[in-house]
C-alpha cells in the first residue's frame, strides 16, 4: 500500500511499528509504563471522535454537579 493511499491512522500505525522496531529497548520501557498507566493516544485512537467527545462531555458534566452540590 502506498503512502498516497493511506490515512491518517494508518500511517500513524506504521510510523509507530517502524519506531518501535528501531529502539527496541524504548519499547521495552514504553510496555512497562503503559501496562501501569495506559496510553492515553490508544485510548483515544480506539474511541475515534464521538467516544472522545462522549468521555470530555462526561467530564465536564460531572465537574458541573460536583461544584453545584458540593460547594
Amino acid at each position: 500500500m502506498g503512502s498516497d493511499n493511506e490515512t491518517p491512522e494508518e500511517r500513524r500505525e506504521r510510523l509507530r511499528q517502524e519506531e518501535w522496531k528501531g529502539n527496541p529497548t524504548g519499547n521495552l520501557r514504553d510496555s512497562f509504563h503503559r501496562s501501569s498507566n495506559g496510553s492515553l493516544v490508544e485510548l483515544v485512537g480506539g474511541l475515534g471522535w464521538k467516544g472522545t467527545g462522549i468521555i470530555i462531555l462526561v467530564l465536564i458534566l460531572g465537574f458541573i454537579i460536583y461544584a453545584v452540590f458540593f460547594r
